[in-house]
């Protein structure tokens, strides 16, 4: 096994995600998963704590640069302009690769465990956004719909994205979504 071969980390990714889509998450253990990474078991854990995290380990990231997105906003702008910016910076992270992102989409809508574990990252992102906007000066119930309702444009925006049969970039989906979004809310 070639444990000390550079690229571990993405080698399993690879190789979790194929063998999900093989066989399923359930059915895939993490010794097959690092088999097929050409890695050690051992290994394994020493980039993800289980083989949920595969699928999930770029949440703290996601998070991290949302807030630093967050951050960098003048305290000018409303709250659904902060989010707005947070959701443009968040497409462009996470919509470099859609065939990826379809993969992954499949593999976690398969699966109630992890579609409850996405749920969970989600409710998590929306907490930290929401504490930071109430940092800045928007009222708790702005901050808490501002917060939630970048999460629910971008579960939209996402699905749109990964399910879309034209070739669309994810942070235009997004726009477009929040768009609609403000024009629905303009209407009622």
């Amino acid at each position: 096994m070639g444990r000390w071969k550079p690229g571990a980390g993405d080698r399993l990714r690879e190789a979790a995600l194929s063998l999900y889509m093989e066989r399923g998450f359930e059915q895939t253990m993490v010794a097959d998963i690092a088999e097929r990474a050409g890695v050690t078991a051992r290994t394994f854990f020493r980039h993800f704590a289980d083989k949920r995290e595969v699928l999930f380990d770029d949440s703290s990231a996601l998070e991290e640069k949302s807030l630093g997105v967050l951050a960098e906003v003048p305290d000018t702008a409303s709250a659904l302009d902060a989010v707005a910016a947070v959701l443009d910076a968040v497409a462009r992270m996470v919509g470099s690769d859609r065939e990826l992102a379809r993969k992954r989409q499949a593999v976690i809508m398969a699966n109630a465990d992890l579609r409850e574990r996405e749920l969970i990252k989600l409710t998590s992102l929306s907490a930290a956004l929401a504490d930071r906007l109430r940092h800045r000066g928007v009222g708790e119930i702005e901050a808490s719909l501002a917060a939630e309702t970048s999460i629910a444009v971008f579960r939209v925006a996402f699905s749109r994205w990964v399910t879309a049969t034209e070739d669309q970039d994810l942070p235009d989906v997004m726009r477009e979504t929040l768009d609609r979004l403000r024009a629905l809310a303009a209407a009622g």
